[in-house]
């Protein structure tokens, strides 16, 4: 792997730094576009010394605690108890909470992200039809390996202020999570009981500020 000059590292800094601040503020969810539209906003749009996901990620993480805490909280807040509605709504196909809202880095224009499971996808499709929930509907392609990758049903759709998008996998799925975009780790999911103890967490934090003024 060849050594990074400390130049180098101080661009791949700087773009993963703006590159936050851009998802922070922009809504911008996809690490690529993001990298690549902070790399032009500092003039180095054909750089090689692009950050890593996972640094992005951390800039984000920082650059929220820094400029929207009081406000990131609560939009976190908002959207995980919202993500607990729809899990209880979908709990006959073992919902999994995934992605920023998990991780603690959504904004306002996050999608809830959540992992379901099922023999087939027309299930789904089935069931959120019976319900009269208007959907979008599409394939995603998933890395389930080092160099594996596949293609899973997603259905998208609107819970009061939120976008939900539920990407369905096999029953058999639930023994391995796909790689996560940001470290390449199989992803991180989360049960209903997982995300109401975030939940109760935050909230306790919130009384503990309150009582704290």
């Amino acid at each position: 792997m060849a050594k990074v000059s400390g130049k180098g590292m101080q661009m791949r800094v700087r773009i993963a730094q703006e590159a936050a601040r851009l998802m922070a503020e922009q809504g911008i969810t996809d690490f690529y576009v993001a990298k690549r539209k902070a790399a032009q906003h500092l003039g180095a749009p054909d750089t090689s010394n692009m950050p890593r996901n996972a640094e992005v990620e951390e800039a984000l993480a920082a650059y929220q605690r820094l400029f929207q805490a009081g406000e990131q909280a609560m939009h976190l807040n908002d959207l995980r108890l919202s993500a607990t509605r729809a899990m209880r709504f979908l709990e006959d196909f073992n919902p999994r909470l995934v992605g920023s809202v998990l991780s603690g880095t959504a904004g306002p224009h996050s999608d809830i992200n959540l992992h379901l499971f099922a023999d087939t996808a027309e299930q789904v499709a089935l069931f959120l039809m019976e319900q009269t929930i208007p959907y979008e509907d599409k394939l995603k392609r998933f890395r389930l390996g080092r160099d594996e990758t596949r293609e899973f049903p997603v259905f998208r759709f609107r819970a009061g202020e939120h976008a939900v998008e539920l990407t369905v996998f096999p029953n058999e799925g639930r023994r391995e999570a796909p790689r996560s975009p940001v470290d390449g780790k199989p992803m991180r999911r989360a049960s209903l009981q997982d995300v109401e103890l975030l939940l109760h967490e935050t909230e306790s934090g919130f009384t503990e500020t309150g009582n704290g003024q």
